[in-house]
Formats: structure tokens, sequence, C-alpha cells
């Protein structure tokens, strides 16, 4: 019998990870000291500081107004003098990784998340930026980017900003139709969205992102539909078309609408659909839930794989270390990842007493290092080389997993290494997770653990 597109869709709609690090966050060790972090950070800067530089993730977790999908780290308030006290916990974490450092470190890149960073105002973004910039090289190609609310985005954020050195901004559009808007608390005109975008181009910005999601309640083809064609008005370089994850255990919000939800089949073909009209619209796909227009450098890097993938997402940055700051952020230094306290009050007790605010970590060892690299080149690259012993490593059980995704037309893959093939992009985590030692041991703990009662 052949097994259709449907079937492949059905049989392979299962959890998977999206790999923006291996181990993923819940296979953590949780082995991390901060005298093993801070001997780790000082290696890492030694080996890869000088060529590469640091790439800084600054987590700004403020919002005026709760959208009820989202499952990022934030505190909802309307009082901005918040912003202050913030501010000075950064500028103390980072001068806390300053003296380990023996040089001007040199910046690679910087993005600012969240949160809403657009929720502090002009004067204390200038001030955090101005702190960290005036004691660092910048490099030539360095990126600068933030994450920002068409509806408080202002020409004074974007000029404060473009002064500083940023280039690209991402608007956090998530859908156009006003039912949609008003299921997830997130109501933003198109003509809002149209003066934001025109103002970032109007001052120089030269990359302007728009984030959507499908999955949302009330979403059908005809929504998905127009709130394209609104997209293709504006004509953003990149766009990141992601799947709504449902979590209302951990995120109760989501309990107000999830009687609206799309079935899962409908789910996968407002995607199938969103995916087709973006390709007529001109955009090529990067990777997982990204696309972009063919002069974006994101695409440019896709074509050279020079393209990367850290927490933050795809990116062009090659620096293998990424500090973040800022509770909750996460940081990866390639020897080890860490991840700091999640709440605001512990995070900023912690920097004031002197100490990182590391909640838990994960350093890699051998093995891990080995698979991440191999994951990393299949989502960057969509092909990868086997490490020389590769074949005496892989369990028989993988490896005919392999062998099914060869039979199914997904993959191509001999003795020197692995394709992943146009038929293969909607399931490249699928295929990823047949490297992921980490998952396999979990469930095999599990499986033992519920034989054993």
């Amino acid at each position: 019998m052949t097994t259709t597109a449907a079937d492949l869709i059905k049989k392979y709609n299962v959890p998977a990870p999206r790999y923006t690090s291996y181990p993923t966050v819940p296979l953590w060790a949780d082995d991390l000291t901060e005298s093993t972090w801070i001997k780790l950070v000082k290696n890492a800067y030694h080996d890869f500081g000088d060529t590469e530089g640091i790439t800084l993730y600054i987590h700004l977790p403020y919002c005026e107004s709760l959208c009820t999908y989202c499952g990022c780290n934030k505190r909802i308030t309307k009082n901005h003098a918040v912003e202050t006290p913030y501010i000075e916990s950064i500028i103390k974490e980072w001068s806390a990784y300053l003296k380990l450092l023996d040089a001007k470190p040199k910046l690679a890149g910087i993005h600012l998340g969240g949160g809403t960073p657009t929720f502090f105002s002009p004067a204390s973004l200038r001030e955090l930026l101005s702190f960290i910039l005036d004691r660092a090289v910048v490099m030539e190609h360095a990126e600068f980017s933030f994450e920002g609310h068409p509806n408080n985005t202002t020409r004074e954020h974007l000029q404060t900003l473009f002064d500083l050195g940023f280039r690209r901004v991402s608007y956090g559009i998530q859908d156009f139709n006003l039912e949609v808007q008003k299921a997830i608390h997130r109501i933003q005109p198109f003509e809002r969205v149209k003066e934001a975008t025109e103002v970032a181009r109007e001052i120089g910005y030269e990359s302007v992102n728009f984030d959507l999601i499908y999955g949302l309640p009330h979403q059908t083809m005809d929504t998905i539909k127009d709130t394209f064609e609104k997209v293709s008005l504006l004509q953003p370089d990149r766009i990141a078309y992601y799947s709504y994850a449902h979590l209302p255990s951990a995120f109760p919000a989501q309990k107000s609408f999830e009687a609206f939800l799309p079935k899962e089949s409908e789910k996968r073909s407002l995607y199938e659909k969103g995916k087709e009209i973006l390709k007529s619209m001109g955009y090529l796909e990067v990777g997982m839930d990204h696309f972009a227009l063919p002069k974006d450098p994101l695409y440019i890097a896709k074509e050279e794989k020079t393209l990367h993938r850290n927490f933050m997402g795809y990116t062009t940055s090659p620096s293998k270390i990424l500090i973040g700051l800022g509770n909750s952020s996460i940081s990866d230094i390639y020897y080890a990842y860490a991840q700091n306290i999640k709440t605001i009050e512990a995070y900023k007790e912690q920097i004031e007493n002197g100490h990182f605010a590391i909640n838990r970590g994960h350093v890699l060892t051998d093995a891990d290092i080995k698979a991440r690299n191999l994951i990393l080149q299949l989502i960057c690259n969509q092909q990868a080389s086997w490490e020389i012993d590769f074949f005496e490593d892989i369990e028989i059980a993988n490896f005919n997993r392999l062998l099914i995704f060869e039979e199914e037309g997904l993959i191509a893959f001999d003795k020197n290494g692995i394709q992943i093939l146009d038929a293969g992009m909607p399931f490249i985590r699928n295929v990823c997770m047949v490297f992921d030692k980490r998952m396999q041991q979990k469930e095999e703990k599990q499986f033992q653990f519920s034989n054993a009662i």
C-alpha cells in the first residue's frame, strides 16, 4: 500500500522538540555549580570570544496586558516604576560577567526579548544599552534586534534603538482576524501594524520580521487567507509561522478559549495552507517555522550553509557564546547551558547578593556535543556528515528508524552522512529524535519503571 502525505502526517504527529538546544531543557542533568559556570565562561571566551564574539540575549519581562495564548515568562503590570530597578539588576549581572573576561568583550549581537521590550521607555533602553556598548567592542557584522509590540513601539523607540545600532525588529502579529485577536486578548488593527512597519523602514531598519501563529482559537482557512493577504501588503523580510502550544495547566489563561481551538487535522491544514500562500508570495523556507525573502541574510546564510541555531531560533551569527541576562534567560556557552531564576524578585535578590542568578544548568559531555552538532547541521542545512564511528555507536532500533524514513522518501543516507529530502522537511524534528539519546534514555527509564510496578 502506498504511503500518502496524510498518512505520514498522522503517523508522525507526536510531540517533538524544536531543538534550540541539545539536550533540550527538560533533559538537562542539573549538574552545574556557580564555580563551574565561572570556569566554563572563562574557557569559552578564551576559545571563541576573540574570533566569534559574544551574543547577548536580554530578557525584559514586563507587559501591560496579558495575551492569553502566550507561554513566555512575563509579568503583567502598568506600573512603569519597575523599569529602573530591573535595569539596574541587569547592569549588575553584566558587570559580573565583565569581571570574568580579561579584555573588553567583542559583541556579535544583542537581542531584546520578553515580555515586551517596548514596555520599557526609550530612555530606559538607552541607559541599559549604552552601559553595555560603552564597555564592549562591537564586531563589524554584529546583528542587533528586538521584539516589538506594534501597539506600543513608538517612533522614539525605533529611533533610539536605531541610533544604538539596531537594524532588525520583529513584530508579534499572530493573526489579523478580530475574533481571533479578541479571544487571545491581543487586539492590534492592521493600520497600527502598517504604521509600525513603515516607520521602521523609514528610519532605516534593514529587516522587519512578523511572528504569526497557526492553531489559535477561531482560526479557519478563510481567516488564514485574510491574514496573509494583509501580510502581503507589508512584505516583511522574514516570517516566523509558529504552531500554537496549548498548555493550560502551565498557563491557565489558555483555558478561556480551548473550546474554540481547531482540531489537530484542521491545525495541520492551516499550516499547509499558510506555507502554500507564503511560497506564492515569494517567501522561501529557511527551516522549521521560518521563511524569508530570497534577499534576506537569513536565507542567504542557509544557501551558503552558514546558518546557526540557538535559543533565539535561527540566526546568521556564528557565535558559540550566548549570554542570557535577566530573569529566566538562558545562556549557551558551547560547553554548558544555564538558565536564570524565573521569578523577578529572586533573580534581583541573587544579583544584589553578588551571585550569578543561575537556577539550573547542564554541562555537556562529549557525547552531547557530538549529538548537538549532528542535530544542528540537520536543522540548519538539511544534511549532516557522520562522525567516523557513527555506525559503530548507533543502536539497531535507531538504524531501523533511519531505514524506514528512507523507504518513505523523507531522507537519504550513506556511509558519509544524511540528507533531509524536501518531502522530509515537515518531519525534520522526527528525524532528529533518532539522534536524541537523552530522550531515548528517559523513555527507557520510564518504560522500565512502569513495568516494575
